[in-house]
């Protein structure tokens, strides 16, 4: 049985879509077609439903796959090495938001970095990455968003914990952290709102957390770098919510002061995502591997 015909079946089922199979493998979708119908005279089976939009294994293409795909793997490792033997120095392609790639992803990457690994860092919104990782512009995601592409395999990388943050000055204006507890979100209906999105994703997660309400604010800075949200709270603007790694030396400082310490502070995951089957290769293997390990330390 021909291995590129086999190759070309684990990508589709991996894919779920011979287009995107196609994308993936440099292929015309015409080709990468001809080669399952291929495949499936030689079985003598169909391996794959056509779908309105895309395909979905049978059973005997399930069975086949799983079969199968560990071993087109660990060939393609195999061949990796071949012709690459210091797989350390090929190029890693990451994707991530902008202050977390810069603070917590680049610095557990800099021991590769500096051990040959080639890095190429690309800043972008959340789906717009997972996109990019699906067709294969780039190995590793790190973002807040749990993939739902049978294509991409994600695993929680790190729960960020959110504080609520001002100066000083508005932290007194508005009663301090007391009048908060007894007055609830009322209490800061007159502070403005820093964020990096006019929807606001942050305070909205925190209303909706720890006050189990909406919140009626309107940014009044957006800027899209959450080093520069904190940056507007030291200055006086307003409040904003902040993952705490990031304004804790503030805080420390007392440039700002958090506005209520809730016995559950709210949580967002990171979440590490790969295109399914990728981990094989060794420069995706060592940046995965290496980010949850440093995970553990944050």
């Amino acid at each position: 049985m021909d291995l590129a015909l086999l190759r070309t079946f684990v990508t589709v089922h991996r894919a779920g879509s011979f287009t995107r199979a196609a994308q993936l493998l440099g292929l015309s979708q015409p080709a990468v077609t001809g080669q399952i119908r291929s495949l499936e005279r030689q079985v003598g089976r169909p391996l794959f439903h056509r779908l309105p939009r895309g395909v979905a294994p049978t059973t005997i293409g399930d069975e086949l796959a799983h079969k199968i795909a560990p071993h087109l793997d660990a060939l393609l490792e195999i061949a990796e090495h071949e012709l690459d033997d210091e797989s350390a120095s090929r190029t890693l392609h990451l994707v991530g938001p902008s202050t977390f790639t810069s603070l917590r992803a680049l610095p557990a990457l800099a021991p590769l970095a500096s051990d040959g690994l080639e890095l190429r860092v690309t800043i972008s919104r959340e789906e717009e990455a997972l996109a990019g990782l699906a067709a294969g512009h780039h190995d590793l995601a790190i973002g807040t968003v749990q993939p739902r592409d049978r294509l991409l395999a994600a695993t929680p990388l790190w729960d960020e914990e959110q504080v609520l943050i001002a100066s000083p000055a508005w932290l007194e204006r508005i009663g301090g952290p007391i009048a908060v507890r007894t007055q609830g979100p009322s209490a800061l209906d007159d502070v403005p709102v820093i964020s990096y999105d006019e929807s606001l994703p942050l305070l909205t997660h925190y209303w909706s957390a720890v006050f189990d309400a909406r919140t009626s604010h309107v940014p009044a800075v957006v800027v899209p770098d959450l080093r520069a949200v904190l940056e507007c709270v030291i200055a006086g603007v307003g409040m904003a919510v902040l993952p705490r790694y990031l304004c804790s030396e503030a805080m420390t400082r007392g440039q700002v002061n958090a506005l209520l310490d809730p016995p559950l502070p709210p949580l967002r995951t990171y979440f590490l995502s790969v295109r399914a089957g990728t981990l094989a290769l060794p420069n995706i293997a060592r940046a995965h591997d290496r980010l949850l390990r440093a995970a553990g330390a944050w």
